[in-house]
């Protein structure tokens, strides 16, 4: 199992400093109608945008 995961994504409530993902789980899915072959294709349903 990952131990570190980052993500570049700092407008999100689980993103941390040094682009740490602070989240207890991580759900990605794939948004192609076919097996998902390349990284553009595919989505991380665990963004929540920071509210300011």
């Amino acid at each position: 199992m990952a131990q570190e995961i980052l993500c570049e994504v700092n407008n999100c409530v689980h993103w941390g400093e040094g682009n740490h993902c602070e989240a207890d789980r991580i759900y990605v899915v794939s948004n192609a109608d076919k097996i998902t072959t390349e990284q553009e294709e595919t989505d991380c349903h665990t963004f929540s945008p920071k509210m300011h």
